[in-house]
C-alpha cells in the first residue's frame, strides 16, 4: 500500500513511541519540545510535518535522523506531485 510522507512520519514516531513505551508527553520533554508540538504533528488534519520538529524528535529518542527513514514504511511511498 502507498502512503504519503506525513501519516509514514506520525506511524513511525508512534511505532518508535509504542516499542520504547514512551508517552507523545515524554517524547516532548525529551526532545525540548511542546507537548502541542508533538499532538498537532500526530494530528491526521495536519498535512505538514517540520523537518526540524522531526530531528528534535529523533535526538529525543536518542537516534539519528537516518536511522529514523531507515524502516520499511518510508519504501513505497507515492509520489508527491498533485
Amino acid at each position: 500500500m502507498d502512503m504519503r510522507i506525513k501519516p509514514a512520519i506520525v506511524q513511525r514516531f508512534q511505532q518508535l513511541c509504542k516499542e520504547r513505551n514512551i508517552k507523545y508527553n515524554e517524547l516532548a520533554t525529551l526532545s525540548g519540545v511542546t507537548p502541542s508540538t508533538v499532538y498537532s504533528m500526530m494530528d491526521d488534519t495536519r498535512k505538514d510535518v517540520s523537518v526540524i520538529t522531526v530531528k528534535k524528535l529523533c535526538d529525543g529518542l536518542n537516534i539519528t535522523i537516518t536511522e529514523f527513514f531507515d524502516a520499511p514504511i518510508f519504501e513505497l511511498l507515492e509520489q508527491e506531485l498533485q
